[in-house]
């Protein structure tokens, strides 16, 4: 288990929080354009394999869209811990919530990578069929 020795604050969390949000709302406009890219290639093309890949491309951005979801799910509920504490006049968090808040940190690294390669394909993709 990780010790944590370093005193996190309230203010640094909302800090860290405030950018993760705007990093998912990125990615939401993002898959706004992708899937406009999929609805022109769904024109174009009638050949099964690239219908296939368009499909994969398809349900992948769903996927990512449902966990940016989840994401900003739990970012709002440690939001409202947050405030929570803040309440009480303390402005460290307690350990629970700070090993939550790092398991979260790596959960959203993980998340960035699966999507950077998502779009590295996608773009691989629509340079051989745009």
């Amino acid at each position: 288990m990780e010790k944590i020795d370093e005193v996190i604050y309230n203010e640094n969390l909302h800090f860290e929080h405030r950018n993760w949000i705007s990093e998912l709302h990125f990615w939401k406009d993002e898959l706004k354009t992708f899937n406009n890219r999929l609805s022109e290639l769904v024109t174009r093309y009638t050949n099964a394999e690239v219908l296939k890949q368009l499909e994969h491309h398809q349900n992948q951005f769903a996927l990512h869209k449902g966990i940016i979801d989840d994401l900003e799910e739990t970012i709002e509920k440690h939001e409202a811990r947050i405030a929570g504490q803040s309440k009480t006049g303390k402005e460290a968090l307690d350990v629970s919530m700070a090993k939550n808040h790092i398991a979260f940190r790596e959960k959203m690294q993980t998340q960035r990578n699966i999507y950077n390669d998502e779009k590295k394909a996608f773009f691989k993709f629509l340079g051989k069929y745009m």
